[in-house]
């Protein structure tokens, strides 16, 4: 590593800001734009990415400024395959067990990332997220998802 980066978890973290920010604009750029009054279908994505491009500038300079205080750990391989393992669970669950099945297994199997994971924390944040998940976008935004799916009788 260049030693001009002085805060090499800045750098990085910045680095991936800036590269999904910047993939958020260029995805957006084949949707019509419209105004701040009338957005169309680019607005939202492209000015989020571009605040996202911006932090992540932000964080790049402050890399070559702001000294380490800990070293870089490991990357976290096992705790990024929960993750993800957790939103395939969700986007296989969703359709046959319903937004409850799929929101559960989300939460616990993305809990089991953690390293201060506990069952007896874990299930009730499930649990809460789970009736937040169900009444925002079931009941008052209207989406069209079961709330238990056929799978389970519903």
């Amino acid at each position: 590593m260049p030693s001009f980066i002085k805060h090499h978890k800045d750098f990085w973290t910045g680095v991936i800001f800036i590269f999904f920010g910047l993939a958020a604009i260029i995805i957006g750029r084949d949707y019509n734009m419209g105004t701040a009054g009338r957005m169309g279908p680019a607005y939202f994505p492209t000015v989020l990415g571009g605040l996202l491009a911006v932090v992540g500038l932000i964080a790049v300079i402050r890399s070559f400024f702001r000294e380490e205080t800990d070293p870089m750990g490991r990357f976290a391989v096992k705790e990024c395959i929960l993750v993800l393992l957790g939103v395939v669970l969700f986007a296989f669950l969703v359709r046959g067990g319903g937004l409850v099945a799929a929101v559960m297994a989300l939460m616990l199997v993305s809990a089991l990332a953690s390293s201060k994971f506990n069952w007896r924390t874990s299930i009730p944040v499930a649990i809460g997220v789970t009736a937040f998940s169900v009444l925002v976008f079931i009941k008052a935004l209207g989406l069209p998802l079961s709330i238990v799916g056929p799978w389970f009788g519903g």
